[in-house]
């Protein structure tokens, strides 16, 4: 499915009124379920976009009927124009802090509409947009919302150009619980049965080495101690299985 990402759509333009989504990963596009529900249950046609293999992977299975996968092409203005030539969407929504520029200006030279939502702008990112205000303020001035998650980051959204800023707090919070296998649950809540249990989520490389050195520094006091680490990104779990290895722990 490269091709997606040079526009070259994998998938036929549904028929009618077209939302066109944009979560860049796993988080991002999940928050959008719930925004997606709502659109096809009042008849629109979603179209949603992520930039990674593993979000492709996960939301692909839990989009209901009336709403399609692609991936998000590169920000390059002809693959940009591909992209809204074929799938001409009569609305756009991004999550969090995904501003392309060229894909900024393309959408407000159509007149399609273009919705931040669960914005976020760090205290990081607002020192970068500071450095170019002109640029920030062209580009933020063309989106027609901002729906920020904390009064910081409209706040931020708002000194950088930005025309029409709410907050709306954190989507992420108001997803619904992902679905699960009862059975595999069930087993896996019998084989931990009452050990403690702690927990390192979206580890990046190097904080598995921390996870592991915890545990092995808490192993003697918690001789029963279950230590779950769960890489951002799924394809390490050899690393992080090495890892623990390496600081003579038993893993699986």
């Amino acid at each position: 499915r490269l091709a997606e990402r040079r526009a070259l759509p994998g998938r036929a333009r549904p028929v009618g009124s077209l939302v066109w989504m944009h979560g860049a990963s796993v988080g991002e596009s999940l928050s959008l379920v719930g925004l997606v529900e709502g659109m096809i249950a009042r008849g629109f046609s979603v179209l949603v976009t992520t930039g990674t293999r593993s979000a492709a992977d996960l939301i692909g299975a839990r989009l209901p009927a009336g709403a399609v996968h692609q991936y998000m092409p590169l920000d390059a203005p002809r693959w940009v124009a591909r992209f809204l030539d074929h799938w001409q969407p009569d609305l756009a929504l991004v999550a969090e802090s995904e501003i392309w520029p060229n894909t900024v200006v393309a959408l407000h030279a159509r007149a399609i509409p273009l919705l931040l939502v669960n914005g976020r702008m760090s205290e990081q990112s607002f020192a970068g947009w500071a450095r170019a205000p002109r640029t920030a303020k062209a580009l933020l001035a063309r989106i027609a919302i901002c729906l920020a998650q904390t009064r910081d980051d409209a706040e931020r959204f708002v000194r950088l150009g930005a025309p029409r800023v709410s907050v709306a707090g954190n989507l992420k919070y108001d997803a619904a619980v992902q679905p699960a296998d009862r059975q595999q649950v069930a087993y896996l809540g019998d084989m931990i049965g009452d050990r403690p249990v702690w927990v390192a989520a979206s580890t990046h490389p190097g904080e598995d080495a921390a996870a592991a050195e915890a545990h092995a520094a808490l192993k003697d006091r918690f001789p029963r101690l279950l230590t779950i680490v769960a890489p951002r990104h799924p394809y390490r779990g050899g690393d992080v299985a090495a890892c623990a290895t390496a600081h003579g722990l038993r893993s699986a």
